[in-house]
């Protein structure tokens, strides 16, 4: 038996008082019926995250979000501090990961949040400041981990 089946069987110890073999390999199969759960392609869900975890990209996505329609590199640069090509590089980034439509017009490129953007940034927002003390003043305790 390995370490984390180790550590299980000290958790159904506990949970249960005593536990066999049999209860630790349930646990890992009900455990393993997670998998079901995940999307079948989270490559677009990391990418967007991890884009979004650069300073630069997050408050380009923060601007433009609350910009009352599209916005050009030139008027996101004295809003941000880093150069008119930073930015750019910032927002083809936003743009290959989903978050940020581009339009040309002329020699002016202009630059919006998509709706996946929008929603992201919007779910921050509603859990900026949640703290698991917020889920048992609620009685929502189903995410309680507990760590040896």
């Amino acid at each position: 038996m390995g370490a984390e089946s180790a550590r299980l069987r000290r958790l159904l110890d506990d949970r249960l008082g005593e536990c066999c073999d049999a209860d630790v390999e349930a646990r890992i199969d009900d455990l393993q019926t997670l998998e079901r759960g995940l999307p079948d392609d989270t490559g677009s869900d990391l990418t967007a995250l991890g884009t979004l975890s650069d300073d630069t990209r997050y408050r380009i996505a923060r601007y433009l979000s609350v910009a009352e329609g599209e916005l050009c590199v030139c008027e996101l640069s004295p809003l941000v501090a880093v150069s008119d090509s930073a930015v750019s590089h910032a927002l083809s980034d936003l743009t290959e990961a989903g978050l940020v439509t581009r339009r040309k017009e002329g020699q002016w490129r202009y630059y919006d949040t998509t709706d996946r953007a929008d929603s992201l940034l919007a779910a921050l927002d509603s859990t900026r400041g949640a703290t698991d003390e917020d889920r048992s003043a609620t009685g929502d305790e189903t995410r309680g981990d507990v760590d040896e």
